[in-house]
């Protein structure tokens, strides 16, 4: 993967920096933490310019993020209440209930959810969908993405021009950070799970 990230943007350069942070934003698993800190590395020994990449990279990354958010767009409240209303609700022990309650909860806090989320890995792509979900205004979805990412993107370039040649280390800590940062995610996710599922059954 880190061989086809080096090759990509040594021949396309800016655009294709563009496109692999789109492929990343829909796809986790492509590492933006090698492509952005190797960018930045090649800010320093090509003509890649440090504001260029990080344009390009924010560009990709609103892109990616706005296909999932109409992916979110489809999916819809209602359709996911229909779904918990069935078969899987009943396995999930999940209620048409408790679909309002998390979209009223996103509406309130989806701001600040959509902008911080963008510095979590993986969960960096997939706050789009309940933001196209609960119909978060696109503009307003593109506006609190487009600040997120670029925080994000500046971060990653700069730090790979300042590794210098040591910028596969840089990529290495993200990299470290991304799966800490997403065990912690799943051990509160559990842990939310297991406290709702335990009110449920003392409720009934």
């Amino acid at each position: 993967m880190q061989e086809f990230i080096i090759n990509a943007i040594e021949s396309f350069g800016y655009l294709g920096i563009m496109l692999l942070i789109t492929l990343e934003n829909v796809f986790p698993p492509i590492p933006s933490e090698v492509v952005l800190s190797f960018a930045g590395f090649m800010t320093k020994h090509s003509e890649l310019n440090v504001s260029w990449v990080v344009v390009y990279a924010t560009i990709g990354s609103v892109l990616g993020a706005a296909i999932l958010y109409w992916v979110g767009r489809l999916l819809s409240t209602e359709r996911l209440e229909r779904m918990v209303a069935g078969r899987l609700g009943r396995i999930l022990h999940f209620e048409p209930a408790d679909i309002v309650k998390a979209e009223g909860w996103f509406k309130k806090r989806g701001n600040i959810a959509v902008f911080f989320c963008r510095f979590i890995p993986i969960i960096r792509s997939l706050i789009s969908i309940p933001a196209g979900t609960t119909k978060m205004p696109f503009g307003h979805f593109l506006l609190l993405t487009t600040a997120g990412t670029a925080v994000w993107n500046l971060v990653l370039v700069f730090l790979g021009r300042a590794a210098g040649h040591a910028w596969s280390q840089v990529a290495g800590y993200v990299d470290s950070y991304a799966h800490i940062a997403l065990v912690i995610l799943v051990v509160l996710a559990g842990g939310l799970f297991a406290i709702f599922y335990q009110k449920r059954r003392t409720s009934k």
